[in-house]
């Protein structure tokens, strides 16, 4: 499939290189000109150190590459997705496929990467979301992982399932496009919070407890926005919840180090020189909680810390301070 990934950051280089490797003609996307041309030249990104992008690997910064696409893929941040899919929007395809690859949702309007590709594209294409435990540092390198493809159309998860699908990048299909979505943008959350705890100097028995608990408050605001609860227990949620917390490749996990070490949110912000998705995530998730009638305690948690300059050591003693539950609360008679 003529395929063209938009987006040349650390994961749409990662994704293009997974294309290529499966033979399809793949064109990378840059919305800086400079560092297109840095690209072709070096043959290199800057984000993969030491991975040699192949001759055959098209780059660009001209948006006329999408007229011949019949495969799209979306890896900008997500505060670009709304702009990147109304710029591309007049250039597609009638039967081009789209993929969000970003992790998060949008600020004010706290939609998912899904209905603002619908929104800007008029609802006139198939599109479905790619997320799982893929840190771009190891899926470039082809180090092996799994990742799972959702769609409401079946056709369109199985078109991506076989696009991406190989030895080193093994793909799941599924129907529940909220559940993956939510997955991936909340665990960027959870990543701030055990990040924090372990900038304090707090061990792995309490990164382990956010994690889990902090796993099933999303999936809680999953299941009331219409996802199903079995797909926080997969690859897009308890998959990515776990390599995002416990790993130094996150972003997310880095700039909550910091801030648990006692630098200002907005300074470990800039420290880490890329996007944090779960700053601007923890804001929606909660506005969406709030409208679904969710208790989420942890993200409210994190809101408190990262928006309202609380003392996170003060916001987790209040967390283990809270009054008694049954684990399984929800299923409780």
């Amino acid at each position: 499939m003529k395929t063209v990934v938009l987006g040349s950051g650390g994961w749409g280089t990662a994704l293009s290189l997974v294309l290529h490797r499966n033979g399809h003609p793949v064109t990378l996307w840059s919305h800086v000109p400079e560092k297109a041309a840095y690209m072709e030249r070096a043959r290199e990104n800057p984000r993969l150190e030491g991975v040699l992008l192949p001759p055959e690997l098209r780059l660009t910064a001209d948006m006329a590459c999408l007229t011949e696409a019949e495969l799209v893929v979306v890896a900008v941040p997500s505060y670009a997705v709304r702009e990147t899919a109304h710029a591309a929007a007049p250039l597609l395809r009638p039967d081009t496929l789209l993929v969000t690859a970003a992790k998060g949702i949008e600020r004010d309007t706290h939609l998912r990467m899904s209905q603002i590709l619908e929104q800007e594209t008029g609802g006139a294409f198939p599109i479905a979301a790619l997320s799982g435990p893929s840190h771009a540092e190891e899926v470039g390198r082809g180090l092996p992982t799994g990742c799972v493809a959702a769609s409401v159309s079946q056709a369109a998860a199985l078109t991506v399932q076989d696009a991406f699908m190989n030895d080193r990048f093994r793909v799941y299909s599924s129907s529940d496009v909220v559940g993956v979505e939510l997955g991936a943008a909340l665990k960027n959350v959870m990543a701030l919070c055990t990040g924090c705890c372990t900038g304090m100097g707090y061990g792995d028995n309490t990164k382990a407890m956010l994690m889990t608990r902090g796993l099933a408050e999303t999936a809680r605001l999953g299941v009331a926005l219409g996802g199903r609860r079995e797909t926080f227990a997969g690859l897009a949620g308890m998959g990515d919840l776990i390599v995002t917390c416990t790993s130094m490749n996150s972003r997310n996990y880095r700039a909550g180090i910091l801030i648990g070490q006692g630098m200002p949110v907005q300074q470990a912000i800039q420290e880490i020189g890329a996007v944090v998705e779960g700053y601007y995530a923890v804001d929606s998730a909660r506005e969406l909680a709030k409208r679904a009638g969710v208790e989420m305690p942890i993200t409210q948690a994190a809101y408190q810390v990262l928006y309202e300059g609380r003392d996170p050591k003060t916001v987790l003693q209040e967390l283990m301070r809270r009054e008694k539950r049954h684990e399984m609360e929800e299923t409780w008679i």
